[in-house]
């Protein structure tokens, strides 16, 4: 088929930076712009291509979508996917999909009913480095896994209209992250200083165990995001910076990457995964993509159960247990 016909809602600073540069790279054709201010939708417009829009409604209605891309914010994710699945139109929200985990599987369930695509763009699921992680994991095996831990820094995040701006905002990659290398978490505990330091413990279904230690202390410009991984027998791996690391067997080094100098604030759209997510999504509109899409939106939903069970732990200081409803 041709280029798939895409609409993008949202043209803030993340969706100028990160999705709309990627799209035509991942194959897919701009025909609609909408941003509720008129500027943002026109400038986008003219430097990516599609018309712009200030009602998304017409948009759809005049320009009959493939599929839609949602960058507005966590508050209306969920409410605009929803309306998308009920057009009838797979879409790709930003992340978080939602502010909880309720509001998540109620978008995962629609999306069970209309047969139709929602995915999150969870985008160190499709990252070259965590996707090798990924496939060295399945090859030993779950019950090998001993633990997981994360360190993982931003600089300091404004007040914003939401309670937790760093943990939901930032934060909420490696929370995802843990929970797609490692599996479903059972139960969490977490000591917090206000939405600005976080120590959270994890027990996994599978016997692991984890930590994370996630601040917004730090600084964009220095990135700071450090996993190590450990099985039994000497087996381990540690990742640099979402593009380094170093594989032990045994005890012994067995495979190592050293990709080109790379820093938070460039992007290949491969180290980060922004590009890959967005190539997954075209593939799947043309009909090509095959096997499972890494950021479905139940996946997601089972991470925003993580994220709720640590605010809770935090707010609470008790361990919390986790209960996944089925779709």
């Amino acid at each position: 088929m041709s280029d798939p016909r895409i609409c993008i809602i949202g043209c803030g600073h993340l969706a100028s930076r990160k999705i709309y540069p990627f799209l035509g790279l991942a194959g897919g054709a701009l025909v609609g712009v909408c941003d509720l201010d008129r500027e943002k939708a026109e400038r986008n417009a003219r430097r990516f291509g599609g018309t712009p829009y200030t009602d998304y409604r017409q948009m759809l209605d005049t320009e009959q979508p493939d599929g839609v891309i949602v960058c507005v914010g966590p508050k209306v994710h969920a409410r605009l996917a929803t309306e998308m699945l009920q057009r009838g139109l797979p879409v790709y929200t930003e992340k978080p999909p939602a502010e909880n985990a309720d509001d998540a599987l109620a978008v995962a369930r629609v999306a069970r009913q209309q047969d139709r695509l929602c995915m999150t763009a969870f985008k160190k699921r499709y990252a070259v480095v965590y996707q090798r992680a990924a496939a060295w994991l399945q090859a030993h095996g779950e019950l090998q896994r001993y633990s997981i831990s994360v360190d993982y820094a931003s600089a300091t995040y404004p007040a914003g209209a939401h309670p937790r701006p760093f943990l939901l905002d930032f934060a909420i990659h490696t929370i995802d992250l843990v929970a797609y290398l490692f599996g479903q978490v059972e139960a969490v505990s977490c000591f917090a200083r206000e939405d600005h330091a976080y120590a959270v413990n994890l027990q996994f279904a599978n016997g692991a165990v984890g930590s994370m230690n996630l601040t917004d202390g730090r600084s964009f410009q220095i990135p700071t995001e450090e996993i190590e991984i450990t099985l039994e027998g000497g087996n381990f791996m540690s990742i640099h910076n979402s593009s380094q690391y170093r594989i032990a067997e045994g005890g012994k080094t067995s495979e190592w990457r050293e990709p080109p100098t790379f820093v938070s604030a460039g992007d290949s759209g491969d180290e980060t995964g922004h590009g890959v997510e967005l190539r997954v999504f075209v593939e799947h509109l043309r009909g090509t993509h095959t096997g499972p899409v890494p950021s479905e939106i139940y996946q997601s939903y089972q991470t925003m159960k993580l994220y709720d069970a640590i605010v809770q732990a935090a707010d609470t200081g008790k361990t919390v247990p986790i209960h996944y409803e089925a779709l």
